[in-house]
């Protein structure tokens, strides 16, 4: 029988009905069955589909304003004000809500595998599936340490109830609000899960800079010799597929922080993209896809469960959520030592950077404060025919409560701490533009970034790009020296030149933002056009 006072206590729900707390994942899947709230592909992963939104909603993220944190809070277009006295409403509009469910499910989870920067986490939720999916993505407590947990943040997650712009303070009838003084998050009006992870990640980052720990979008590994390496990236960009090397252990996919003592996962699942996922290309990941205990979202199958991983009739944003422990070769404990390699990924659909660069450690900053890819049509509604330029500031700017630069001076700081030897990496296009050439080959990228993992690359000969002021290597074993240097693969040089002058005008363009709040060092290495 549940404890319904302790199962809640934290939350300020008051429940009547039935509450199930920290089911395991056979019983969450039964029940998921049980309310219809899905249905099982062949393998016996549990598919949902989360309706009007397959993917967070930007535009209704607000976060609290507070006297307590308002004067560090990055307030624009990412971190919304709502007022405190609206916050309460709506905080307490959805605990009666939820208190009014005839069924509820908590969870009770960790954010964070270093137990000295981790945080305590409970989700209350109306859906079973909702549930496995934080059980899925989150660190699972032993059980003997379920006993008198106390959260520090709670998730209060109405994805069926509609907020009320007018009361609540909020644009639409879907609202995601965070306090960070009463530690709540409220999410109401959307079924997508992103948002219960993300709004987590968004917890860390804000958390963690105190602590003098950068919190990071990032995935990571560790090699034999115990080299750990980061990914940075924005989603498409190879972040996942990447840093599931099958030569290297896997830290985690998505999100990290970078203390003193080393790197630790905040995480302990992965929710990756999957649309168009082979096995050919992305074994691991296509496996773990194809298990018990997975939840899928807006995937699409046949009668018979069968997946159609190329099906985008309800979104390209298909996502599988998975224990990381489906990923064959993982650190269970989910930390490793210090970075001894930085790896930014950007898929360029200009097709103008090159494969690889090594970055100083002021470049690296400039490119970890500008979070450069790029978006062509197909991806997203509403792009044109033509690529569209993405600038996210920290590779995760949604995500980000404080001022940008206080990540960057964070990473400018722990790279000279540490000594880690840092590159850019396009996995996007070559030979023309995002239409014309084609996408960089996976295989390349590998062979590339293990010469940078491995410390050979770090000891090529390299020559300077006259366009982006980036170091390419001259050959690198198992790519071809053409594939090197993006203007030998373009057909039409002069296009090339035309493409990667716009491209250093958009950089130069959208780093005016941060001129003036970097040192010298950085304003240096900044890409600009040529006088």
């Amino acid at each position: 029988m549940t404890d319904l006072a302790a199962a809640l206590a934290g939350t300020g729900v008051t429940a009547t009905g039935t509450l199930r707390a920290n089911l395991l994942a056979p019983a969450l899947v039964a029940e998921a069955l049980r309310r219809g709230e899905g249905r099982l592909s062949e393998d016996g992963a549990f598919m949902a589909v989360t309706g009007q939104h397959t993917g967070r909603s930007v535009q209704d993220k607000f976060v609290a304003d507070e006297p307590e944190t308002t004067g560090d809070v990055w307030w624009g277009k990412v971190n919304q004000k709502l007022p405190a006295d609206a916050f309460k409403r709506f905080a307490a509009d959805v605990r009666a809500w939820l208190g009014a469910r005839g069924e509820l499910y908590t969870q009770d989870l960790y954010a964070g595998a270093d137990p000295a920067h981790r945080i305590r986490v409970r989700l209350v939720t109306t859906n079973a599936w909702h549930a496995l999916f934080a059980r899925n993505m989150f660190i699972r407590p032993a059980a003997e340490e379920l006993a008198g947990f106390v959260p520090d943040f709670t998730i209060l997650h109405a994805p069926e109830m509609e907020a009320d712009p007018a009361k609540h303070g909020c644009r639409s009838t879907t609202a995601i609000a965070l306090s960070f003084a009463e530690r709540i998050i409220c999410i109401a009006g959307t079924s997508y899960a992103g948002e219960i992870k993300k709004s987590i990640f968004t917890v860390m980052n804000w958390l963690l800079p105190a602590r003098g720990v950068l919190p990071m979008h990032c995935s990571a590994n560790v090699g034999e010799k115990g080299d750990t390496a980061l990914f940075f990236g924005l989603s498409g960009t190879g972040k996942t597929t990447l840093s599931s090397d099958p030569d290297r252990r896997l830290i985690g996919d998505d999100e990290h922080g970078w203390s003193p003592s080393g790197v630790f996962n905040f995480e302990g699942g992965c929710y990756a993209k999957v649309i168009d996922l082979s096995a050919e290309a992305e074994p691991q990941i296509f496996a773990a896809t194809h298990r018990f205990g997975t939840v899928l979202e807006n995937v699409v199958s046949d009668v018979a469960g069968k997946l159609d991983l190329a099906d985008r009739s309800l979104t390209e944003n298909t996502r599988s959520c998975y224990p990381i422990h489906y990923i064959p070769n993982v650190v269970p404990e989910g930390r490793a030592g210090l970075p001894k390699n930085v790896v930014m990924l950007t898929a360029d659909a200009f097709g103008v950077l090159p494969p690889i660069a090594k970055l100083s450690a002021a470049q690296a900053m400039y490119h970890f404060l500008s979070g450069y890819t790029a978006r062509v049509a197909g991806t997203e509604k509403g792009l044109g025919k033509e690529p569209q330029a993405t600038f996210s500031t920290c590779f995760g700017a949604p995500f980000l409560p404080r001022h940008p630069e206080v990540y960057g001076k964070m990473l400018a700081e722990r790279i000279a701490a540490d000594g880690a030897d840092c590159w850019l990496v396009n996995t996007g296009w070559t030979g023309g533009a995002y239409g014309t050439g084609k996408r960089m080959s996976i295989r390349h990228t590998r062979a590339l970034l293990k010469a940078a993992l491995d410390g050979s690359l770090a000891r090529a000969e390299f020559v300077r790009d006259p366009f982006f002021g980036l170091m390419i290597p001259k050959a690198v074993p198992g790519v071809p020296a053409e594939v090197l240097n993006p203007r030998e693969t373009w057909a039409d040089k002069a296009a090339y030149d035309r493409t990667a002058k716009e491209l250093v005008a958009r950089f130069e363009k959208n780093f005016e933002t941060f001129v003036g709040a970097v040192d010298d060092s950085v304003r240096e290495v900044a890409i600009r056009a040529a006088a």
